[in-house]
């Protein structure tokens, strides 16, 4: 027999109040939490947590005011933190915070029951008041990039298997490809599964590097090796890499890729 374990003691910040409800509702399904609050205001969360003990935060990245690096800045105490978020460009940020998993909306229960599983197996691990000072300040340094006017973009992305997490050199992606409702990032050794669709990477992978050739592919301009005309006025692409891949290029995207090209 299995001995008693108290439910986690969780609190949910997040300023889009759909998300937050959804995400009460998956984690009360769980029978596995006490959810003890929840607040769409970052800086109501943040007067909460500095006076109250849970054993972890389920915490929004981007909300207004304050994001959810600030918040955990002005913490006094350091809880588990699992953040939520649309977008994966944060999640190396995040693990250097010493978060304990990141999940991506829309979220799914699979992903749910695996952060709750690593929270239950860390509840109660000592904390170490000179890596919590470090925390803090890592915190406080990513927050302020974050609010630096010039856009930043990602030099790596995450990829997922299981509980374990591969961070990609972006410079080493060829392309990015959609199959069989998954998205790849093609590299000359290996193909990662990501978590965001193409038309995501799309808005946020630097346009000067990445271009979308087709609805289901993102190219890497520096992997081009030379066009091909294929059928009627549509073209392919070859690639620089050891088995020099084709892309096929939509007819409404050659125009831009001969432009880039040149340019």
């Amino acid at each position: 027999m299995k001995p008693f374990r108290p439910p986690l003691r969780v609190y949910l910040v997040d300023d889009e109040p759909l998300a937050l409800k959804r995400l009460s509702r998956l984690l009360r399904e769980t029978g596995r939490v006490d959810i003890v609050g929840t607040a769409v205001d970052p800086q109501e969360a943040a007067r909460f947590l500095s006076s109250n003990f849970v054993d972890a935060v389920f915490l929004d990245i981007q909300m207004p005011n304050l994001t959810g690096f600030e918040l955990l800045a002005r913490l006094p105490t350091d809880p588990m933190v699992v953040f939520t978020t649309a977008f994966d460009q944060y999640a190396l940020r995040a693990f250097e915070v010493n978060s304990v998993d990141y999940l991506l909306k829309p979220i799914e229960s699979a992903h749910l029951d695996r952060a709750l599983t690593k929270l239950e197996r860390l509840r109660g691990t000592p904390e170490q008041p000179v890596e919590a000072e470090q925390i803090r300040a890592v915190a406080r340094e990513i927050a302020a990039e974050l609010r630096s006017p010039s856009k930043k973009f990602p030099d790596r992305i995450a990829s997922r298997t299981g509980e374990r997490i591969v961070f990609v050199d972006l410079a080493l992606v060829t392309h990015f490809y959609a199959k069989d409702k998954l998205t790849y990032a093609a590299t000359s050794s290996k193909h990662y599964i990501v978590d965001s669709t193409v038309s995501e990477l799309e808005t946020r992978l630097d346009p000067g590097q990445f271009l979308r050739i087709h609805r289901s592919t993102l190219l890497n301009l520096s992997y081009v090796e030379e066009l091909n005309s294929w059928f009627g006025s549509g073209m392919m692409v070859r690639l620089k890499d050891a088995r020099r891949t084709e892309l096929q290029v939509a007819r409404d995207r050659v125009r831009e890729l001969k432009s880039r090209l040149a340019g």
